[in-house]
This record gives structure tokens, C-alpha cells and sequence, in this order.
């Protein structure tokens, strides 16, 4: 009888979580419970310390914690994609990208900004939360011009600026947290089940890195950060039909089946059409000669 009665129990958290904090509600809930003889002082303490933990989740990142959090994101991408060890296009990567990321509306982060290609023919690119941005030898294919190259990188900013990672990772963390939980509530909760949690919640890395790498961002999220980077570039001056640009050499150059961004992004098709939408008309790139000619000499043999 008192199995059956925990989930109505962790009914009357979530209830009265609505107008509390999680962590409160589940002390009153647990404290009636155990006076109405419903649950065991080992089993409410068990469920306190699995609310706590579910209450973890939902709490804002610090910028430290998201700086570490990226940085042990960016050393798995690191070992799937190795760097490309040339400084002198790095650091013209760099030039570009610090230039947008100090004109978008997050420029100072924790630990700043820091750019670098990865030496793969896949079309890829990758920002995790603490500002690393990744870009590899196959997307920077696809950029006729700087302007183009900007498209790109404006786009990896502000899914930074946007915290389309940590959002992503923040709902995954919770929703599990949360069905644990469910899955657990007509059980006694003991060590095994705090356990599950906590492991939940170490899988932070592993969780991020496969949104960004495998499964991609949502296509809202992706169109979000198409038309952020459209204003950042006008803020900048560089030509936000440069994107386009991009997008259209991207589908020629994309394989169909392929892992990178055929698989984890809206087709290019669905993103023009996007950027469009608000009266945006295409017009070619008209580059300057010096932009151009500095263009060909970082990236004209990539």
C-alpha cells in the first residue's frame, strides 16, 4: 500500500514545485509523508537527495562551469578531429573571428574567444560554451570570399552568444533527471537510484558533445543563429550574402549520407530560404580587391 502511495507523493511535489522551488516542496511533500506513515525516514531522505540533485540541473551555469564544461568538450573534438597545425592561418582565422565575436552581444565570455581549424575534408564546424569555435578544411572549401568565411564564423558565435549548447544540454539533463525519478518514485529509493542520477548528471560531456557532433542543434535553433549572424555581419561590414554565398558552394559540395552537416543541419536549401524570409534579397558578394587578395593568401590553398 505504501508503494502505491509514493507516486502520488512525488505528484505532490511536482505540484506544489510550481509555486516553490523543488527542493522545498519535496521537504514539505516528504515531511507529511513520513508523518502520515506513507514513506520511511530512509526513504524520504533518499527522495530529498534525488530531488536535490534533480534541482541541480535546473540551476544556471556559472560562466567557470561553462568554460570547463567547453573546454572538455572541445578536447573530445580535439581527438576526433585533429588540429591544423599552421599558425599563420590560424591566426588570420583568428583576425576575423575576434573581430565579429568583440561586435556580437556577448564579447567578453569567460576565458574569451579562440578559433582554430581542424585539419578534415568533412563539412563541419563546432562552438562549444566556452567560446571555442572549430572550423575544418572541408567548410572553409566552401567560402569563395571573407565575406563568406564571416558567414561562418558569425554563425558558430552566436550559437555561443544564443547558448544553444548549454540549453540543449540543461533540458536533456532535466528531462532524464525527471524520468528517473518518475521511473523510480513506486520503488525505495536507495543508493542504486541516486547513483542513476548522479550519473545522469556527470554525463554532462558526453551528452553536449553528441548534440553538437551526431545529432546537431534543433532547425530553430539553426535558423536563430543564421539570423543573428546576418545582423552581426552588417554590424561588422562584411556582407551578409556572403551566407548565402556559402550555403549555395555547401550544397554542391555536401554528400548525400554523409556525417557532418548533411546530417546535423537544415539543408542549405531550408536555410536560404529562412534568411529570406524577412525581405532579405540576394545580391553576389562584392568583395573588395585587397579582402580578396588577403583572402586567397590565408585560405586559397586549403
Amino acid at each position: 500500500m505504501k508503494m502505491k502511495l509514493i507516486p502520488l507523493l512525488l505528484t505532490a511535489v511536482m505540484i506544489l514545485a510550481s509555486c516553490q522551488t523543488l527542493e522545498t516542496a519535496t521537504s514539505i511533500a516528504t515531511t507529511i509523508g513520513e508523518g502520515a506513515g506513507l514513506v520511511s525516514s530512509s526513504q524520504a531522505e533518499s527522495l530529498r537527495k534525488t530531488t536535490k540533485a534533480v534541482a541541480r540541473s535546473a540551476e544556471e551555469f556559472t560562466p567557470e562551469q561553462e568554460y570547463y564544461v567547453g573546454r572538455s568538450v572541445g578536447a573530445v573534438v580535439l581527438a576526433k578531429y585533429p588540429a591544423y597545425d599552421n599558425g599563420k592561418i590560424n591566426q588570420y582565422l583568428n583576425l576575423i573571428g575576434q573581430t565579429l565575436a568583440q561586435a556580437s552581444d556577448m564579447p567578453g565570455i569567460f576565458g574569451g574567444y579562440h578559433f582554430l581549424i581542424l585539419n578534415s575534408d568533412d563539412i563541419n564546424a563546432f562552438a562549444t560554451p566556452s567560446g571555442l569555435v572549430f572550423v575544418t578544411r572541408g567548410l572553409l572549401r566552401c567560402c569563395r570570399s571573407e565575406d563568406a568565411l564571416a558567414a561562418v564564423l558569425a554563425h558558430e558565435v552566436c550559437h555561443i552568444e544564443l547558448r544553444h549548447g548549454m540549453q540543449a544540454i540543461e533540458k536533456a539533463r532535466l528531462t532524464e533527471a525527471l524520468t528517473t525519478l518518475a521511473a523510480e518514485s513506486a520503488k525505495t529509493f536507495g543508493s542504486r537510484e541516486v547513483a542513476a542520477l548522479t550519473e545522469t548528471f556527470g554525463g554532462t560531456i558526453t551528452d553536449i558533445t553528441k548534440t553538437m557532433i551526431d545529432k546537431g542543434y534543433s532547425r530553430s535553433s539553426e535558423y536563430d543563429a543564421d539570423n543573428k549572424a546576418v545582423e552581426l555581419l552588417k554590424r561588422v561590414g562584411y556582407d551578409p550574402n556572403g551566407l548565402v554565398d556559402m550555403l549555395v558552394t555547401m550544397k554542391k559540395n555536401l554528400k548525400a549520407g554523409g556525417l557532418d552537416f548533411a546530417k546535423t543541419h537544415p539543408s542549405p536549401e531550408n536555410r536560404i530560404t529562412e534568411i529570406q524570409k524577412d525581405g532579405f534579397k540576394y545580391m553576389a558578394v562584392k568583395a573588395t580587391a585587397a579582402r580578396q587578395s588577403r583572402f586567397q593568401q590565408a585560405l586559397g590553398n586549403i
